[in-house]
Formats: structure tokens, sequence, C-alpha cells
């Protein structure tokens, strides 16, 4: 806490600087008449939205600016924008500003086409993924598989390069992880999503959790005074066949704004598992083949109302239900030292799973005076229950398929309810020497897990209280930061961040009467550096220290049986991990970006798939167990080849040097890794587009891990019916099924284990969406000098 005192201390001068502000005005007009309710917006350097009106009936605009360098962009339906850099060094008149009227709807497909898919700014990379036609009738979570330097995989959302990363909504953390996380995101309509946001090295404003960042998912917002409806049907076929139905609702009038969605989705797919385990004694060849319920129902409701002109309030509500109910009917196969089959195992299991989770936020956003201090405040509160229920029989047999025994039957029933309480406070100060931010941010967990196990050999159910616990698990975290950012001239611009996280975590086993305590206080420093050389070349550094906790469910130190030979436990003496990350980045023309990276992890900790040579089982289980360097060199590249095809191509070229901390009887190995995708657009006619997307990733070796190669070639086709109310769509995606994980292989006690995972990522998707609304509803009043608040409506 001196720490935090000293910084305050050091930074509470600069709160008492004052500045004056100057007057910026002007008259919008067309060529023949003033215009009214023109959209009017200041930019930072950054691009950044920091103050703007709506012009008046005569057409004028008063806005008062503090001294500086800006870019004015002025904005009304069914004409052209128009930008303009200006300077502010004392009251200003920009006249008359002529706005040209659109030009037909042939011109507006190609200005359309020529927005920028990737954007660079100086902390984040922002994809637009609405070019992307591959998105159409899609969920978030495919879209965050099509951004550039992303990649999806074994329930993982991974920036290249860096790591596993959290993902926000709009600025807030989602509070789940792992395949709850992905659930969560694919009820969410890929049509929502105005753009993503791809934070490799976080600013102190958010929180330090994540080795790879933060994935910060920008939802779309109703336009000022109007109502529209986007109605959103799909059926995805693989082996099963999945329907999803969509509606979402926007509603912007006056001071107040209003937001639902219904999402719905039905049906099956085909989840199939090989796993190959090189005993002493011979191979265990496991054959798992999955019917798996998707049954999933989410809504949202969300509301903002203009107190004043400065402040406004409002809530969100999220709820998502699934039940992914499924069965499977696994067949282990052992051999002997010659080879030779053994006996066969056949497990048949059936699964009742659910889970829900539902978020609440209230917020208040005001703006204090005329110096654009801005204060918003968030009272956000999430839970999240799960129940897994799993009845099992495993039989043995000869080769010859003769029955000999029941090898193992037993009911598995396992729970959790998590609860989590978060209350912060920011506050953006801007000064005449600095942007200043500040703000803290105190969060509450409780995690209950109930794990009971039932062993039915004998056909009447026995509690087995050696393999059943009650977990408790509570984490506390009280976090300041302080953030700043200076441009020094046109060239150079510098922000520094500190963050102050403080954390208590407890865990108690009621079975074992264990209790696992740790706490910790960290520092978080961030600072990146921009450099502008000319208007085609920019450059930057950054460098960020982040955390990675563990998963509450990880912490828990009992078993669930995957099948009568293989089980997965917690450990609850997990700790957290660190890392240090380093990027240097350059962009040429904003077409060809490049971007240098190293990342160290400290008392990392991650999957261990051992073995016990002795029972032949398989046992997965979570270590502390290494540290790791990674590194690698990233290029993405824009082109434009012709007006009708533009394309998004990035290229990686990743190495690490790990070293184990823990002896786990293995030895670490890595090898370069290559990945390489895609995207190309090609405009066919003024309605009509079509997507081919390939992607390409090496086999390597990661630490105690080697990955095979994975790649897929998507087709994607969109068609624009009504004057664009109505939408068809059709996907095929992974058109030859190689976009799965393959050949994931270790050797841990001598035990060599083989294992690939296909999770129906072939399919054809046809997609409908239908657009109808009101543009442009009549109002009674307006409201001027409110532009923060209206830029959260989208505008």
């Amino acid at each position: 806490m001196k720490k935090a005192n000293l910084l305050i201390f050091l930074l509470l001068p600069f709160f008492c600087i004052a500045q004056s502000t100057f007057k910026l005005k002007g008259k919008i007009a067309s060529e023949i008449t003033p215009l009214e309710w023109a959209d009017v917006s200041i930019l930072n350097s950054e691009e950044k939205i920091v103050d703007g009106t709506t012009t008046k009936q005569d057409g004028t605009f008063e806005i008062n600016l503090k001294k500086g360098s800006y870019k004015i962009g002025v904005s009304l339906l069914g004409f052209e924008e128009y930008e303009k850099e200006i300077s502010i060094e004392n009251n200003t008149d920009l006249g008359i500003i002529i706005l040209k009227e659109s030009a037909t709807n042939l011109v507006e497909v190609v200005v359309q086409s020529k927005k920028k898919t990737i954007e660079q700014k100086t902390d984040r990379l922002v994809y637009n993924l609405e070019n992307n036609v591959t998105n159409v009738g899609g969920d978030a979570l495919s879209a965050i598989n099509t951004a550039p330097g992303v990649v999806v995989q074994n329930n993982t959302i991974n920036i290249l390069g860096k790591g596993t990363s959290r993902v926000m909504i709009d600025g807030r953390i989602i509070e789940l992880t792992g395949e709850e996380l992905n659930s969560f995101l694919k009820s969410i309509s890929a049509s929502d999503i105005k753009n993503i946001e791809i934070i490799s090295n976080p600013p102190a404003k958010y929180d330090a959790e994540g080795t790879g960042g933060l994935i910060n998912i920008i939802m779309k917002k109703g336009v000022r005074d109007s109502w529209k409806n986007t109605t959103t049907v799909s059926y995805d076929q693989n082996k099963f066949g999945v329907s999803t139905l969509r509606d979402n609702f926007f509603y912007n009038k006056n001071k107040f704004r209003f937001s639902a969605s219904v999402n719905a989705k039905t049906g099956y797919i085909n989840a199939t598992d090989d796993l190959k385990i090189y005993f002493p004694d011979g191979l265990s060849h496991m054959k798992s083949v999955t019917k798996v319920k998707t049954e999933n129902l989410s809504g949202k409701l969300a509301l903002d109302y203009d107190l004043s002109e400065r402040t406004t309030i409002g809530f969100q509500y999220l709820n998502d239900r699934n039940n992914p109910d499924f069965k499977s009917d696994i067949s282990i196969h052992n051999y002997n030292t010659q080879n030779q089959l053994d006996k066969i195992t056949l497990n048949k299991s059936n699964t009742d799973r659910g889970s829900g989770n539902q978020t609440y936020n209230a917020h208040l956003i005001t703006k204090l005076d005329s110096l654009k201090r801005k204060l918003s405040f968030d009272v956000d509160y999430f839970n999240y229950d799960s129940k897994f229920d799993r009845n099992f029989i495993a039989n043995n047999y000869t080769p010859d398929m003769i029955f000999t025994d029941v090898n193992q039957a037993g009911r598995n029933i396992s729970n959790q309810d998590i609860d989590n309480w978060s209350f912060k406070a920011d506050m953006e100060h801007p000064l005449q020497t600095i942007n200043l931010s500040y703000g803290a941010k105190m969060s509450f967990t409780n995690s209950i897990s109930d794990i009971l196990y039932y062993n039915t050999i004998t056909g009447t159910p026995e509690l087995d209280p050696n393999q059943s616990n009650r977990f408790k698990y509570t984490e506390n975290n009280q976090a300041v930061y302080v953030n700043a950012d200076k441009k020094i001239n046109e060239k150079w611009n510098f922000q520094l961040g500190l963050r102050l996280e403080n954390t208590q975590t407890t865990g108690f086993s009621e079975t074992l009467n264990q209790e696992t305590e740790n706490n910790y206080l960290k520092l978080f420093p961030t600072f990146y550096a921009s450099y502008k050389k000319n208007e085609n070349n920019t450059f930057s550094l950054n460098y960020g220290k982040r955390i990675n906790r563990p998963r509450f469910d990880l912490l828990n130190p009992f078993r669930i049986y995957i099948s009568s030979n293989s089980y997965s436990e917690g450990n609850p003496f997990l700790k957290p991990s660190f890392s240090d990350n380093f990027e240097f980045a350059h962009s040429y023309k904003e077409i060809l970006r490049t971007s240098v990276f190293v990342n160290s992890v400290t008392n990392g900790y991650g999957v261990l798939f051992t073995s016990n040579p002795e029972t032949n089982t398989q046992i997965v289980t979570r270590e502390n167990y290494f540290k790791n360097l990674s590194y690698g060199v990233g290029e993405s590249y824009s082109a434009t080849f012709a007006d009708w095809w533009s394309s998004e191509n990035s290229l990686y070229f990743l190495g690490a040097k790990t070293e184990f901390i823990k002896d786990i009887d293995a030895t670490p190995s890595n090898s370069l890794q290559i990945d390489f995708s895609t995207n190309n657009t090609f405009i066919l006619g003024k309605t009509t587009k079509l997507q081919i997307d390939f992607a390409y990733s090496t086999p390597f070796k990661s630490g105690l891990y080697e990955i095979g190669y994975t790649s897929s070639f998507d087709i994607g086709f969109k068609q624009d019916l009504f004057n664009k109310t109505m939408q068809i769509a059709f996907l095929a995606n992974d058109i030859f099924n190689t976009s799965y994980l393959k050949d994931f292989t270790s050797v841990v006690n001598g035990v060599k284990q083989v294992y690939d995972q296909k999770e129906s990522n072939r399919f054809v998707r046809l997609s409908v969406v239908y657009n109808f609304g009101n543009k442009k509803i009549n109002v009674k009043e307006r409201a001027f000098g409110n532009q923060e608040e209206k830029k959260r409506t989208g505008n």
C-alpha cells in the first residue's frame, strides 16, 4: 500500500492544473440549404471521439475544446461523410461546410467494400468483421476465430505467440473460461458485433488477468432516433443438424435507448476422440464416439437513459442456459508387447449436463465539467451454475467379443455454483500537459463444488466417500490503477500505466478437512510509445506485465471419470503464473503491419497427461511445472487487387524455449511454428459477395507437447435482397475436415500418449437475415453537447 500512496501523492499536483478552452463553431449545409441533425464529431490523434454535438435548425454548431490538434468529422444520412484535420490555438470559425449528397447504390457498395477490415491503434488491433461473409449467420466464437492472429482450438482462445486470452463485451470481463466461455459466445450473434479489439498488451485500466491479453467484443448499438429489428434463421448440417433462431431489437429516441435480444439453438453435433497410450506392457487404444445435444436459450436486455446533457445511467441483463447432454460409446483395445489384441473394454455412458449464467450490470457515466473530465461507475453481479450427472458401465471382452466381467460401473455427479460481485469506478481527467485516467475496482468471488461418486457395479448404488468431496473457494481482489498518455508532438506519443492488485484466495476441502490459502500483492506496469515518421510509416513499442489465475474447477482436488481407465482431477495448490510481454511493431500505409514480440512466463501451469503404468490408467491433472520464453514475428497485409477483390493475409513465425521447474519425468522440446491465413472477398455485383478463406499451421513442438498440423478451407456466399433488408448466406466450413486437433503427443513417465479430437468442424450453413425498422423517429427535443453518451449508441 505504500507504493500506491506514494503514487497518488506524486500525481496529486497534476489534478490542480488549470487549463483554458476555445470555441470551435461552424455551419453545415448542402449546396442549397442548411442541414439540421448533422452529427459533428471531434477525434484526437488516436481516432477516439473526445467531443461532439448535432447541428441546430440553421445548420450551426458550437463546441468548446482545449488547445491541440484534432480531426473533425461530419455525417448525415444521405450525404457523404466529411473529415478535416484542424488545429485549435484560439477561437475558431470553420465557416460553411458543404456536404455532398450520396451517389447511387452502386457507389455505396464500392465504398462499403473499401472500409478497412483491420485498423491498427496504439494499444490494440481493431477487426471489422462485417466484410467477412463467413460471419453471416455465425456466432461470436466463430467471429473471433476469423480475427487476425487469433486461434480457437480445444476450448481455448489464443492470440498467436501470446497465450490464452480473456474475453470482454463492451469493456466488461466475462467471468467464464474454457468450455463454458465458448458456449456463452456461441449464444451471441456475429451480426450484432460492430468490431473485435485484439489487445495483446492491455492498458492499466483493464484487469491484469490473462497471459494472452484481451479480446474485446464491441456490440452494435441502435442508431440515433430510430428503431431496428434483425431476425436471423440459420441451419448447420454436419453429421447431424443444428437450427438457430436469433432476434435483436434496438430502439433509440431522445434520451432513451433500449435493446433486447433472444437466441435459441437446438440440434446435435458429433464428436470423436482417439487416444493411443503406449504402456510398457502394450498399447491401449481408446476410441470414443459422442452425440452431443446442442440446446441453448439466451437473452439480453439493455437500456440507457440520459438524466441530463452530461449524465447517463444504464442497466444490462444477460441470461444464458445450456443443456449439452451427450451419449458416448467408448471402446478400449488393449494389446500385449507383441502387439496382439489381449482384451476389449466397451464403455457406454449417458450424461445429463446443464449450465446457466446470469449477468447484471448497472452503470452511471457523467461529465463533470467542460474540461471533459468524465466519471463512470459500474456494479456487476455474475452467477454461474452447472450440473454433471454421468452413468457409465464398462464391460470386458475377449478378442473374440466374449463377455468376461464388468470392469467398472458408476455414477459421477458434479455440481458447481459461482457468484461474483464487482464494483468499479473510472475517471478520465485530461490536463493541459497530459491525459490522465485512474480508477479502482473490487471483486468478490465464491465458488462451491460438489462431487459425488457412486459405485454401481453390484446394481445397488454405493457412495464412495474417498471419491466424493465438497470444495469451497473464495477469491477477493482489490485493484487501483493510474494511466497517463502524452502527445509530445505530431510524431511522438507516450502512454504509461501502473496497476496494483491485491488478491486473497482460500480453498477448503470438506472431505480432506484441508484448507489452502494464497495471498499476494502485485504491481502490473504497462508502457506504450509510438513514433509517426511520416504519413506512410509508424513505429510502436509496448510492454506489459500480466497474471494468469487458475480456473475455479482446476482447484478442486477430486476426480471426474472420463472412462473406466481415465480420470481428471484438480489441484488445490495451483498458483498463478506471471508473464512479461514485449512487442515492437511497424505499420506501412496501414496495409502492411509487422510485429516482433517476446513473452516470458514464470511459474507456468498447465495440463499434464500422465499415466499409471501399473494399472494402465490415464490421469489428467494440473501443475505449476514450467517457465517459458516465447518469441515470434508476425506479418499482416491488407491488399486490394481490384475494385472487386480485397484480401487480408497474415504470416507468423513462432518459436519458444521451455524449461521444466518440477520433476515430471519428461524432457521439454520446442520447434518453429509457421501459421498462415488468407481471407479473400470478391464483389460479384452490387448485392453479391463471395468469400474464400484458407488457413494452415505447421506441426510444432512446444514444451511438453507436440502438435500436428491444422488447416481449413472455407467458402462463403452472400446475396442482398430487397434493398439490403434481407440477406441470404451460404457457408461451407472446413471443406476438407482438417482443422481438428491431431497428433497431440506427450511423453511422461516413459509413457507416450497421442490424442486426436474432432468436433463437427466440417459443416454447411444456410442463413437468412431480415432487417426492418424506422431510420428516423420524429423527436420533440434534442440534446446538445452530449457526444460522449451519444457515442455509446454507435454514432
